[in-house]
Order: C-alpha cells, then sequence, then structure tokens
C-alpha cells in the first residue's frame, strides 16, 4: 500500500464525512451528522480503501471487481444505519420451514425480507448520497446528480418499497428546486414524522 494511496484516501473519507455533516446539522441530524461513516477509519475499512483508492469512484467498487466482493463494504453496511443493505433481514421461521419441506434455497434467497428504514436513516441516506456525488463528479456535480445515481442504480436495489419512495422524493425536490430547499423539506419531513 502506497503511503499516497492513504493520505489521498484519507482526505477523500474526511471531505465525505464534513460534507454530510453539514448536510445532516442542515436538517437538524446532529448526532448522526457527527458519527456519520466513522467505521471508515477502521483497520477493516480503511486498509482496503487505501489499497483500492482511485480518486473518482469508491475504493469498495475498485475492490469487488477485483477481488469478487468487497470485505471493506462487508464490514461497513452492517454497521451504517444509512445503508438500506443494513435493512434486509432473514427470513422467518415460516421460510425456514419452506426449506424442510423441499423448498430450493434459490427460493428462500427470493424470500429475504427489506425493512422499512425509519425516516431520519433514510434522511442521513439523502445527505450521504449528496456528499458522495460531490465527493466523486467534483466539478461535473449538479443538483441532478444524485437522482440520476439513484435511478442508474434503482434495478439493483433490493430496498423496502416506502424507503425507496422517500429516497426518491427527497433527491427529486433537490434535483427540481435545488440543495436549500430540499434540506428545508428533509427537515419538514421529519418534524412531522
Amino acid at each position: 500500500m502506497h503511503l499516497k494511496n492513504a493520505w489521498k484516501h484519507f482526505k477523500t473519507v474526511t471531505a465525505h464525512r464534513r460534507e454530510v455533516r453539514r448536510l445532516c446539522f442542515r436538517i437538524g441530524l446532529y448526532r448522526q451528522g457527527l458519527t456519520h461513516d466513522l467505521s471508515k477509519y477502521s483497520p477493516s475499512e480503511f486498509l482496503p480503501g487505501c489499497r483500492h483508492y482511485q480518486g473518482f469512484r469508491s475504493p469498495n467498487d475498485q475492490e469487488r471487481q477485483q477481488t469478487g466482493a468487497s470485505t471493506a463494504w462487508m464490514h461497513h453496511k452492517g454497521r451504517n444505519r444509512h445503508h438500506f443493505e443494513y435493512w434486509i433481514d432473514y427470513p422467518s421461521q415460516a421460510q425456514r420451514d419452506f426449506l424442510k419441506e423441499g423448498g430450493s434455497r434459490r427460493g428462500l434467497i427470493a424470500q429475504f425480507q427489506a425493512v422499512e428504514m425509519p425516516a431520519k436513516y433514510v434522511a442521513e441516506m439523502f445527505c450521504d448520497r449528496v456528499a458522495a456525488c460531490k465527493t466523486y463528479q467534483k466539478e461535473s456535480y449538479t443538483q441532478r446528480s444524485p437522482l440520476a445515481y439513484q435511478d442508474r442504480m434503482r434495478p439493483h436495489v433490493f430496498m423496502h418499497p416506502a424507503s425507496e419512495a422517500l429516497i426518491t422524493e427527497f433527491l427529486t425536490v433537490l434535483a427540481e428546486k435545488g440543495e436549500d430547499e430540499a434540506c428545508r423539506y428533509v427537515k419538514a419531513y421529519l418534524k412531522n414524522h
């Protein structure tokens, strides 16, 4: 691992966290703003991040491309509730009984449950998406970038329909009305829900 990559990765993670914190504070999520993505500094996430750093996309994508899986991502999604993957649950007992009665594992996988995310974590996901787009797209970022990312990822996402609708709603306000209005909208939504 090159020290140059370690420094660049540290700066990227820190810049991302700073932008998420700024946005979280604007919508009233102070604790989440302060604690957002702290696991990225843990050895389980930081070292693979340095090894696979490119600067224009997540190192997790590069690790996944090179090795077939991202150990850093598996560690990260299990500790950070603003990722919809955190909210995927195991099958119920009835679904496990399906296997005992001769059902296939393939059929069981289709039974996994996407759990609805609490609104405060969807709001943090909004902040995370905006900050990630700003961090990686730099000068080419526009207020439509996070919604465009959401639209590209939609076919590959296993998110509860209500959570997906809410993040899309937040990102649509951003795309159509800008950051100031989107932050006011998300803050008002959290106050009322």
